[in-house]
């Protein structure tokens, strides 16, 4: 069946940065036909947006969901510091508050104008069920998109880790779980403070020879640069090359501590960067070289991070504080407000290596995200794009996935976000410090 979704300002995000100010979007069986301005195509089907704004949805490229359980804890540390309080929290986690978890965090970001999400999950206590099975069930309960990964931790306090040891497993434990649950799914061990290098090369031929991409990540602190120069005798980025993993079927979350010889190495291997601009400033980690990556032609897209660490699962509010961080190190021209809403979604699609979302083009999945113009803080807006960054965040009016609504009239479709919030309440006392 054919659908046109008419009278709006479409925003494509298309090579050229094509917009309609009075626009609309054609699709067919859940895919993007077309997208114009002026007469309208016949369809089976009139959607009258109402002259809102319509974008494509935005893509999470970094996030821990369980981490919903556990926000505003170590209010005041880095991150070594905050992950030494919250680990043995964490070794609580179970498949049942792992789908709660999810449930929450994927509910806030459908609600923010998101799409699809990259979730980072690489705690698994022995015994406690398929939690990679409750994250996808809560992703299939929401209706969004979820690329799952396989995260892993191997290398505990005793062999001079971060994480307990009972949050650690045994390497052949982490490869035979490999490619498990296929939605899509990524091999994503935790970080170079909580695996061995023997993990790290494990994981990588395990991802390669099946055709997955590899995920870690790197360079967020000071702190882990001394860690990695102490131990390795170079830096997280020098030390991540030596295991093979700088190259285009990669990218890494954060990359704060960045030379320009690094940044440039990225650019050279296609390694991909999710920049996550809250979660750094909430632990005083600093701010990525956004403008540099991407004058270097390397993939960036964005990430909301773990609720623990970004108490606000909104993706809309990390593009606009993409925008206003990349400002605030490099002067008002570092970023474009347009600039800023291509890495939350057409940037965060390079990144996943998903040529079928991100974009509003003939041939990509009708993923929608619809923002109401006529609220207070966009009145005198004569530019509505604009607008709508440096007004953010904004809770989505209307959020489409593969054609099927997600989101409307500003509510969830298919659960009540209130049930949602109050089973998360009942499951969190559980984790209470």
């Amino acid at each position: 069946m054919k659908r046109l979704y008419a009278n709006a300002y479409v925003v494509t995000v298309d090579d050229v940065g094509t917009e309609h100010p009075r626009g609309w979007v054609l699709t067919e069986d859940g895919f993007v036909l077309e997208t114009g301005g002026g007469e309208e195509p016949k369809a089976d089907e009139r959607e009258d947006l109402g002259g809102a704004l319509v974008t494509p949805g935005l893509v999470n490229t970094h996030h821990h969901l369980y981490q919903t359980l556990t926000r505003a804890r170590a209010q005041q540390a880095d991150l070594f510091t905050w992950l030494r309080e919250l680990y043995p929290v964490w070794a609580l986690l179970d498949e049942d508050a792992e789908g709660v978890a999810a449930r929450t965090g994927l509910a806030e970001l459908a609600l923010s104008g998101c799409t699809t999400v990259f979730d980072h999950h690489y705690i698994f206590p022995r015994g406690r069920g398929d939690l990679l099975r409750a994250e996808i069930e809560a992703a299939r309960a929401v209706g969004v998109r979820i690329v799952a990964s396989r995260g892993s931790m191997d290398l505990g306090q005793s062999r001079g880790g971060l994480p307990p040891d009972e949050v650690v497993e045994e390497i052949d434990r982490i490869v035979e779980d490999g490619p498990g649950a296929r939605v899509q799914i990524a091999v994503a061990p935790c970080s170079p403070f909580s695996v061995s290098q023997d993990l790290m090369r494990v994981s990588a031929d395990l991802a390669r020879g099946i055709g997955l991409q590899l995920h870690t990540h790197l360079a967020e602190t000071v702190e882990e640069e001394d860690y990695c120069r102490e131990l390795y005798g170079c830096s997280p980025v020098e030390y991540l090359e030596s295991l093979g993993w700088l190259a285009e079927d990669v990218w890494c979350a954060h990359c704060v501590h960045l030379s320009q010889a690094e940044i440039g190495r990225f650019g050279e291997t296609g390694t991909g960067v999710a920049h996550c601009p809250s979660s750094n400033l909430r632990l005083g980690a600093g701010v990525a070289p956004v403008r540099e990556l991407l004058d270097a032609g390397v993939r960036v897209g964005l990430g909301v991070d773990g609720s623990a660490s970004n108490e606000r699962g909104d993706l809309f509010l990390e593009v606009k504080q993409a925008l206003l961080v990349a400002r605030g190190r490099g002067g008002p021209e570092a970023l474009t407000a347009r600039e800023a809403l291509r890495l939350g979604t057409r940037g965060g699609a390079e990144v996943l290596r998903r040529d079928d979302i991100g974009s509003l083009m003939p041939g990509k999945s009708a993923d929608l995200a619809v923002w109401r113009l006529d609220g207070l803080e966009l009145a005198g807006a004569d530019d509505p794009v604009a607008g709508l960054v440096f007004s953010g965040p904004h809770r989505v009016d209307r959020l489409v996935v593969g054609g099927d609504d997600v989101v409307r009239d500003g509510h969830l479709v298919h659960l009540d976000e209130h049930e949602i919030a109050a089973e998360h309440r009942r499951v969190a006392t559980r984790f209470a410090g």
